[in-house]
């Protein structure tokens, strides 16, 4: 554990490499013409048409987690640089479909390569990408992930001194 993480709280940690990641990719993918968040969009249009859909900007926000106005700002842009398409919701006209163009293809592989290989140096420490470590890592973030938080509920602290 580095010096400045000794004694920090688990939620202190996870801010503090959340942070590291997006300031990486952001870096990593400035090149290519995206920021951090757009790359998030548009790797997960991509991993999404893989698998024969093309999302509404309401399910890609609620896929990423981000916003849906955020989405929609993002989307927008992207489309303006080329990379991506927006087009109305046959089964839905308030729905807006998202997909991404040859060009975002083409950006959005070669940025896929680059976060792929930052995730590599990320989980070197853990024995890379494949091992039981990275493995067991990646459920414990999904386990936080899936856990609920509600800002207003009361605490198990709270709930043992009642």
């Amino acid at each position: 554990m580095s010096k400045g993480s000794e004694g920090a709280t688990p939620g202190f940690l996870v801010w503090r490499l959340s942070m590291k990641w997006r300031v990486a990719v952001d870096r990593a993918v400035a090149p290519l013409g995206l920021t951090h968040a757009q790359y998030v969009v548009v790797a997960s249009l991509h991993g999404l048409h893989r698998t024969g859909l093309r999302p509404s900007q309401r399910r890609l926000a609620d896929h990423t987690g981000l916003e849906a106005l955020y989405v929609s700002k993002l989307a927008r842009g992207l489309e303006s640089a080329g990379l991506l398409e927006r087009t109305r919701d046959p089964g839905d006209p308030r729905a807006v479909q998202l997909a991404l163009t040859e060009e975002g293809r083409e950006v959005t592989r070669k940025a896929i390569d680059v976060v792929q290989g930052l995730l590599r140096q990320l989980l070197a420490p853990l024995g890379g990408p494949g091992s039981p470590r990275a493995q067991e890592f990646a459920r414990d973030l999904a386990a936080l992930l899936d856990a609920p938080l509600d800002p207003f509920g009361t605490t198990d602290h709270e709930t043992e001194q009642s």
